[in-house]
């Protein structure tokens, strides 16, 4: 099994930054990682993902503002968030797939704010 911790969020002002960060509880294999966020009212999207080999795929409403990365040594994955802005306001959810059969694994969530 895959317990998900994730860490990093608060609340911050318009064009300030973050890093979210999530560590992997587990002995399995972990395959792609990656952040999903669910704002009020809306379905969870996806933000960024990344996979075992480092290839990564963004939103594009993130696309050269967050950056993904992971340390496999360590089963932690990252999102360094710059240029925040109050549509960023969400809970971040960290998310992985692991095992042979690809099961998909959830974190509780951390909330990020975005206000002045």
């Amino acid at each position: 099994q895959v317990q998900l911790v994730e860490s990093g969020g608060g609340l911050v002002q318009p064009g300030e930054s973050l890093r979210l960060s999530c560590e992997a509880s587990t002995i399995i294999r972990l395959n792609d990682m990656g952040w999903y966020r669910q704002a009020p009212g809306k379905q969870r999207e996806l933000v960024a993902t990344i996979t075992s080999g480092g290839s990564t795929n963004y939103a594009d409403s993130v696309k050269g503002r967050f950056t993904i990365s992971r340390d496999n040594a360590k089963n932690q994955v990252y999102l360094q968030m710059n240029s925040l802005k109050p549509e960023d306001t969400a809970v971040y959810y960290c998310h992985c797939n692991a095992g042979v059969y690809y099961r998909d694994y959830w974190g509780q969530g951390t909330q990020v704010t975005v206000s002045s």
